[in-house]
């Protein structure tokens, strides 16, 4: 039995607001592009006399041009319109606990600057300053006048707010406690800000540009400071009630199992992530800084990396297992701050289970892949964030 819901974007004349709609003509500019105003009204439920407004304003505004005409039988043919991509770009920061990445991304996806930045502290002002000389940095030599950045996407390590798990060891951020980060950014960039998780940001990221374009519902595992999973279920990314929903890292995976900085045992973080892969090598010895350090030990053969991959894939498969029958999503994307050849090798690796909803036959997509936005895919994710919000109209509470 296939369910199937049709998803239709429906925009309002009188009651939904003016931003709203514009949001409407937007999303479905860039989905279905080229497309004229009739077709947008049309499946926008919009009058064509409110597409034809907005569509102008969309114009001078610089997020839309013309993209010819198309014969659609009798009469003249239709003017199209198209994303103009060089219109506006987003600003996306990352901030690690040893690090922060920068990268300014433009209203079609593209990568236009990335940096990155070493963290002697992480701290609220340190990473303010740091925040500050990236904007600068990436903002140097544009042509383009303030109003043509959209804001900034600041993604940090979960969770957020004071629970549980907090300041859980290596993957904590310190002296955040009573800091509104919003305000923070938002003095030290002097634009509009939105901050957001990690592994949510990085899987908006692999929806723009990477792997997961054209789908709607799927799972992305972050490999970070932690590791994390972002859920995008219809288009929506999913944050839970205090925008900590994704928290996988901490799931145990093996009850008594190896001790977690959090207080648990079995943290499927101590058997599949960054911090389980230094704390391995360690033992051998081998002292790694970065995924480069990572990188090179594995073509190199390490046989302790390779034990790694080993033990690591049995705790993840495990835990895709659950992911799936959680969320029914069309496919679990792994990526983030990890080499790509030992992705690979661990997707290679896992023993995923029988007993899954998505243990089927016909698959579009893979049940579990390497995603394609690479190491910053988190910064990319937060500039990512900003045009999603540009262009993505919320579901408007009925009145």
């Amino acid at each position: 039995m296939k369910i199937v819901h049709p998803r239709r974007i429906v925009g309002s004349n009188a009651e939904r607001t003016r931003l709203h709609n514009r949001q409407v003509v937007l999303g479905h500019v860039r989905e279905r592009q080229p497309i004229g105003r009739a077709e947008i009204a049309r499946i926008s439920g919009l009058s064509t006399q409110a597409v034809s407004n907005i569509i102008a304003e969309l114009e001078e505004d610089g997020f839309i041009v013309e993209a010819g005409r198309q014969s659609a039988g009798r009469g003249l043919p239709v003017l199209q319109y198209r994303l103009n991509g060089d219109g506006a770009a987003a600003l996306g920061i990352e901030v690690r606990p040893d690090a922060m990445f920068g990268a300014l991304v433009n209203l079609a996806g593209e990568t236009l600057f990335t940096t990155r930045e070493a963290l002697p502290k992480n701290d609220p002002k340190t990473v303010a300053d740091v925040a500050r000389r990236i904007r600068t940095v990436a903002l140097h030599g544009r042509n383009a006048e303030k109003q043509d950045i959209l804001g900034a996407g600041v993604v940090m390590p979960g969770p957020f707010g004071k629970v549980g798990i907090s300041g859980a060891g290596q993957t904590a951020l310190h002296g955040w406690e009573e800091t509104d980060p919003v305000a923070l950014f938002e003095d030290a960039l002097d634009m509009a800000v939105v901050v957001e998780n990690d592994a949510t940001a990085a899987a908006v990221a692999e929806r723009v540009r990477g792997v997961a374009s054209g789908l709607r519902t799927f799972c992305f595992i972050y490999f970070g400071a932690g590791l994390g999973l972002g859920v995008v279920n219809d288009g929506e990314v999913q944050r839970g009630a205090f925008g900590n929903a994704g928290e996988i890292g901490h799931v145990i995976v093996m009850p008594g199992g190896r001790q977690c900085a959090c207080g648990n045992k079995g943290c499927l973080e101590t058997y599949a992530s960054r911090i389980s892969v230094r704390s391995k090598l360690a033992c051998a010895g081998v002292e790694i800084d970065s995924a480069t350090d990572i990188e090179k030990l594995y073509e190199a053969g390490n046989p302790h990396l390779m034990e790694w991959i080993g033990e690591a894939a049995g705790p993840l498969s495990q835990a895709i297992g659950m992911i799936e029958n959680l969320f029914d999503p069309e496919t679990v994307i792994l990526g983030g701050a990890m080499p790509d050849e030992v992705l690979d090798h661990l997707i290679g690796a896992l023993h995923l289970p029988g007993g899954s909803v998505a243990a089927r036959e016909g698959r579009v997509s893979p049940r579990v892949q390497r995603g394609a936005c690479g190491r910053l895919t988190a910064a990319l994710g937060g500039a990512a964030l900003v045009i999603h919000d540009t262009i993505t109209p919320r579901i408007a509470a009925k009145t």
